[in-house]
């Protein structure tokens, strides 16, 4: 607007001077062009990561919440992919709020659904919790009832409509649990105490067992061939098992002094680890029992997920080993090796499925006790 403003100059410099103009002002605006298509490139490669940041959200907001681990595995993955993008710059003008307003909706509506699952959630806890705290007032209705086999069977009831009633939290749930077991137990005391001479039974369990620690140490001692050792070891603790209850007070004495045998065969003669898995699982399966409650139900649910994930990854295994290609030596390698991660998970899906018929056997074991009570 100046270089026009001013008047003529000589006509032999006029072309020249603006020629010079001419070039400078030249540069200036193709700069000025460089730098609003950079600009603009930017602002596209910035829609594209939004877009693709949308995207992700999107998918994580359409997987399905089982519980309280999903919501917060998504809402750590959502947190993280809100953080980066507010380190993208802004996207062209026209698409900037639409592309934001799509990306915020898209978190409004997970978070929205999550604050609406844990307020179901705690609304369910607390009708769980008075459901509870009605049986603990029938319990300790009961507790010092004198009418031992009518009285008995309504707390087994109780006991039994316990276990359908849905999870609290945990802290209040052991502290409901340990109010409604102490009524239980109580009464059962009581009974106990009125009746000692019906423990006839679990005396004469406690001299088999007794026994069966006779005969396991003195085929100790003698330490005949491994293999044969083995099997007789083995047939020893099972019948050992097989045996039912014993007095409370002599339970822990006698399986200890069962356990420490075994130990000390499970040290010298090297038994595979899986049959001493096993034992270990029937031993703390016991202790499990012992807690009352959902405990064994909670252990068999557990062992049913991890044998369906088993099986599942078996499947996966078998049906990749169809793919692979066996011409060359590393490609048979490949295999071999694959055939031992089945014959691996097989061995412990098996392993699997004999914790849970202990898991069945303890249960009813349980319930025949409860019966007999």
């Amino acid at each position: 607007q100046q270089y026009r403003e001013i008047g003529p100059v000589a006509k032999e410099l006029r072309e020249q001077v603006w020629a010079r103009f001419k070039a400078a002002s030249s540069v200036v605006n193709k700069r000025h062009q460089q730098h609003f298509e950079q600009l603009r490139a930017r602002e596209e490669e910035n829609l594209a990561k939004t877009t693709a940041l949308c995207e992700r959200v999107e998918a994580i907001a359409k997987e399905e919440n089982k519980g309280a681990g999903d919501w917060e595995k998504h809402t750590k993955e959502i947190i993280v992919i809100q953080n980066e993008w507010k380190t993208i710059g802004f996207a062209p003008q026209k698409m900037n709020v639409k592309i934001f307003e799509r990306f915020r909706a898209t978190c409004d509506d997970f978070f929205g659904r999550k604050n609406a699952h844990y307020k179901e959630r705690r609304a369910q806890y607390s009708e769980n919790a008075d459901k509870k705290r009605e049986l603990i007032a029938k319990a300790k209705e009961l507790m010092d009832s004198t009418e031992w086999r009518k009285t008995a069977d309504k707390l087994i009831e109780l006991q039994k409509e316990w276990k359908t009633i849905g999870q609290v939290p945990h802290k209040l749930g052991d502290e409901l649990w340990k109010e409604f077991r102490e009524a239980c137990d109580h009464f059962f005391d009581a009974r106990t105490a009125a009746f000692a001479d019906v423990h006839k039974e679990e005396d004469e369990n406690l001299k088999k067992k007794q026994e069966v620690i006779a005969r396991l140490q003195a085929l100790l001692d003698e330490g005949k061939d491994e293999g044969d050792l083995q099997k007789k070891v083995q047939a020893l603790s099972d019948e050992f098992f097989a045996i039912g209850h014993v007095p409370m007070k002599q339970k822990e004495k006698t399986y200890q002094a069962f356990r420490t045998l075994l130990d000390k065969f499970y040290k010298e003669l090297h038994v595979n680890s899986s049959r001493r898995r096993m034992d270990n699982f029937r031993s703390n399966l016991r202790q499990v029992a012992t807690r009352g409650g959902d405990a064994l139900d909670t252990e068999r649910g557990r062992l049913m997920r991890r044998y369906e994930q088993l099986k599942n990854d078996i499947n996966t295994y078998e049906n990749n080993l169809g793919f692979l290609n066996v011409s060359s030596k590393k490609g048979n390698s490949l295999i071999e090796e694959m055939k031992r991660k089945v014959q691996r998970l097989r061995d412990e899906l098996e392993e699997t499925r004999q914790k849970i018929k202990a898991v069945d056997a303890e249960n009813k074991d349980q319930e025949a006790v409860q019966s007999k009570e």
